[in-house]
């Protein structure tokens, strides 16, 4: 009796030892990734970082309501787990494209998180009208160069729209004095965020009293920041065959008017649809273009798409 206790003992003790080797793993393998599926679900407390900035300016996070609301963020987006995911696949195909134009303008490179919250990295739009990635309303993409209107909307064009950001967040820092307000701004607006520092009588956006949205918004930044930057801390496994990936595409020039945009793009042996996923910002099947002006259309390489004939 006592060396089958001994043995289930021994059996026992292996056991934890393998259990505790395989949680020592960091990111899953081919060979192990379809186990890790099943029974790895927990809900932990998490433990909010002792050093958080945004684009370089600390958070105050000694301030016990501050800590609170960033707590708020990293368990809200910790645990929405699917759309966390989503949040690491799209942004290996578009942080590519955002993060040298920001460089470019002297933006800080943390400002690619808050097109992240702003639309998800996708052409979203909203019901006062904004809309692309960076969900920019009509009157300021105008203001800024952008053409928009029914039929060529170019707040679509994520380089484009990318662009105008930068000009705004610019001189919303100029203007407010700080990367931090120049961000809580692009939800409340440059002149909405400076009446509230007059009405209150401070100077940072962690010292201001603002509505929900807003007052979560540089918070909800942070939180996706820490999240994608760190994956595996916060539970996300996934390989890099997992993420999405730009198709290569190269620029076609165009200064007259397209009739058909389904007969233009089987001329390079593409379809309408797969036209329109490179240039969202064509919003007919046709081009106006009365004034001949120089349009780039983007084309994608061969060999990334199958047609079904």
């Amino acid at each position: 009796m006592k060396i089958v206790e001994r043995g289930l003992a021994l059996v026992g003790l292996l056991s934890l030892c393998l259990l505790f080797i395989y949680a020592l793993q960091d990111a899953p393998t081919d060979e192990n990734f379809e186990k890790k599926l099943i029974n790895d679900y927990n809900v932990y407390a998490l433990q909010v970082p002792d050093d958080l900035n945004f684009a370089g300016e600390q958070m105050p996070l000694q301030n016990p309501d501050i800590h609170e609301r960033m707590d708020r963020e990293l368990l809200v987006n910790t645990y929405w787990q699917s759309n966390g995911l989503l949040m690491f696949k799209r942004a290996k195909k578009y942080f590519p494209v955002i993060e040298p134009i920001l460089k470019k303008y002297g933006v800080p490179d943390d400002f690619k998180y808050l097109a992240v919250i702003e639309s998800g990295l996708t052409n979203a739009v909203s019901p006062a009208g904004a809309r692309g990635v960076w969900q920019i309303m009509p009157a300021t993409g105008r203001e800024n160069g952008l053409e928009v209107n029914k039929n060529v909307d170019e707040r679509y064009n994520l380089e484009k729209a990318t662009e105008v950001a930068c000009k705004y967040l610019i001189e919303a820092k100029e203007q407010l004095g700080s990367w931090t307000l120049a961000a809580g701004s692009y939800n409340a607006g440059k002149a909405g965020i400076s009446r509230r520092l007059r009405e209150q009588n401070v100077s940072s956006y962690y010292d201001l009293l603002l509505g929900e949205e807003t007052g979560r918004y540089l918070f909800r930044i942070v939180a996706l920041k820490e999240i994608l930057s760190n994956p595996t801390q916060y539970g996300f496994n996934f390989r890099d065959k997992d993420l999405y990936n730009n198709v290569p595409t190269f620029k076609v020039e165009v200064d007259t008017a397209v009739k058909d945009f389904s007969q233009f793009a089987q001329k390079f042996n593409i379809n309408y649809k797969i036209l329109k996923l490179h240039n969202p910002w064509l919003r007919e099947p046709h081009l106006n273009n009365g004034s001949k002006k120089l349009y780039q259309i983007e084309i994608p390489e061969k060999g990334y798409y199958d047609l079904v004939r």
